[in-house]
């Protein structure tokens, strides 16, 4: 069973900068369509990136262009990099499959702050 681990969040000041982590269990992790996901306190959890195992990415609107999926299949990893954060960026931040309803069991999250 793959676990999920996701990592790197924290507090920053609205215009900053964090990378997060995902660190995947198990040796069939570069043959899946990873997301990240993040869900705010009330709202539903949403789709706001995705990667193939070829490395093609796709972005939900309220982030393309500030986001930045990558991974390293060799080390069962995935990224993101968010920049020029914004205070509606504030949620719990997730990755797994995509879609999501073939999703693994999700990790804890990693909660990103975005206030001044």
């Amino acid at each position: 069973q793959v676990q999920l681990v996701e990592s790197g969040g924290g507090l920053v000041q609205p215009g900053g900068s964090l990378r997060l982590s995902c660190a995947a269990s198990g040796n069939i992790f570069s043959i899946y369509t990873m997301g990240w996901y993040r869900q705010a306190p009330g709202k539903q959890r949403e789709l706001v990136a995705s990667i193939t195992r070829g490395g093609s990415t796709n972005y939900a609107d309220s982030v393309k262009g500030r986001f930045t999926a990558s991974r390293d299949n060799a080390k069962n990893t995935v990224y993101l990099q968010m920049n020029s954060l914004k205070p509606e960026d504030t949620a719990v931040y997730y990755c797994n499959k995509v879609p999501m309803s073939a999703a693994l069991p999700w990790g804890q999250g990693t909660q990103v702050t975005v206030s001044s």
